[in-house]
């Protein structure tokens, strides 16, 4: 008779079950989290989306907030752990990569204007929410946070990138990706509507370059500067993905900036603290900007950039399909109307400060 096989006493666990490698329990998360990722990218690329601005990111983390509260909780005991491995690191790996998508030529291209209304309008937008936010709603610093992240630099993903340095939950980042949705999604419509109403009645003279440097500098996510930017010819659409892209690349900044300062007020607050905190660098934003300058040299070839931004796109779809799954729609509802009466004074502040910024820097500089 032949012997049965006995499993070796060093892949057993302490409740006698056969021992799996840890990297072995990332993969039913991971996959799940592809999957998802690329039904987004399918419906990505359908028209009506298209034309809604809607990205591949947006649809990602919907997609995962409706899995997440029916299949995913029954899903939890063998994806959980590539959930989080997806949520955390490849998040932060796509951020990186992101700085293939810029170049620092892209700031002379729009030269001093482009670069002053966008630092103005990037630093009194989370300004304003800060104060709107913590005076006036009461919410917590942490959402406060990513709204004004979201709305002052670039959507979805300046959302996801401030959510390690403020350390928030997946509920509190879906909660500001959802102000971005709607909010950016409204902008699609109403600006090349008051473009067209501003031709007909004259209120502003405006080009289409200038009305490119409003639309960059004030609307949410890239997505949706592009959809507004095709309506109103090339010159307009060029110009405000430059602009918007260098609200991109003031991400870093902004996250050193934060980090330090919510390491000062970590220190003041620390009532047996010996001496200053130390400051928490989010190494990912200085690799941002690494990856960013090495781009600008041209050093690859086009079609091998073009394949790192394509990879780092489903990165972050990875990313932001597990932050869905995580993410509880009873905790969205628990937040209330104030998050989205934030964003919303934040939206009016972008259309209408950002057109008196915009026309007042053009005026200063001509």
């Amino acid at each position: 008779m032949s012997k049965s096989k006995t499993v070796p006493e060093n892949q057993l666990n302490k409740t006698g079950t056969i021992h799996c490698h840890p990297l072995l329990k990332l993969f039913p998360g991971l996959i799940l989290a592809a999957i998802l990722t690329a039904a987004a990218t399918y419906l990505s690329q359908l028209p009506l989306l298209i034309n809604m601005g809607l990205s591949v990111l947006t649809i990602a983390i919907l997609m995962g907030i409706i899995v997440g509260n029916t299949l995913y909780p029954s899903l939890k005991p063998i994806c959980g752990n590539g959930i989080n491995f997806t949520k955390h690191y490849l998040l932060r790996a796509g951020i990186i990569l992101y700085g293939f998508r810029l170049t620092f030529q892209q700031i002379a291209d729009v030269g001093i204007a482009g670069i002053l209304i966008d630092v103005i309008m990037l630093s009194s937008t989370f300004f304003i929410a800060l104060w709107l936010g913590r005076v006036f709603f009461k919410i917590d610093s942490q959402t406060v946070m990513l709204i004004g992240a979201g709305s002052s630099i670039c959507g979805a993903a300046a959302i996801m990138a401030t959510e390690p340095v403020v350390k928030a939950s997946s509920d509190k980042v879906a909660v500001a990706i959802s102000t971005v949705v709607i909010f950016g999604t409204l902008a699609i419509f109403i600006y090349p509507w008051f473009y067209q109403l501003n031709i007909y009645y004259q209120w502003f003279p405006f080009s289409q370059v200038e009305f490119g440097l409003f639309s960059g500098s004030t609307i949410h996510e890239v997505a949706q500067v592009v959809a507004v930017g095709h309506t109103q010819g090339n010159a307009a659409e060029d110009t405000a993905v430059i602009s918007k892209m260098i609200r991109v690349m003031m991400l870093a900044p902004f996250l050193l900036l934060l980090s330090d300062y919510l390491s000062r007020v970590k220190s003041k607050n620390c009532v047996n603290d010996h001496g200053k905190s130390p400051i928490t660098i989010p190494w990912f934003a200085i690799f941002f900007i690494v990856m960013a300058a090495f781009n600008s040299f041209h050093l690859l070839p086009e079609p091998i950039v073009s394949s790192i931004i394509a990879i780092d796109t489903i990165l972050l779809a990875m990313a932001m399909a597990a932050l869905g799954l995580t993410t509880h729609i009873s905790a969205i509802r628990q937040a209330g109307t104030k998050p989205i009466l934030l964003a919303f004074l934040l939206f009016i502040w972008l259309m209408a400060g950002g057109l008196i910024i915009n026309k007042g820097i053009h005026h200063l500089l001509s």
